[in-house]
């Protein structure tokens, strides 16, 4: 389980699941895994980030551990 903070960010912006992975160009079952701790790919976290407005230089926030 990798632990990350894409369900509390989200929600803080009162975004949806389906408009994060719409903004992200990503389905939202994969959303859904993400926000569960399942693992994804680098590309994936990164179209998260900016997905939530943040920049990559935020990673860390979103996904805390995460190597740069």
């Amino acid at each position: 389980m990798i632990i990350n903070r894409v369900k509390e960010i989200r929600e803080a912006m009162l975004m949806s699941k389906a408009e994060l992975a719409r903004k992200a160009g990503i389905s939202p079952l994969t959303v859904d895994r993400i926000e569960r701790g399942e693992a994804c790919r680098m590309a994936t976290k990164r179209k998260i980030i900016l997905a939530l407005g943040l920049t990559l230089g935020d990673r860390e926030r979103v996904f805390p551990g995460l190597d740069g």
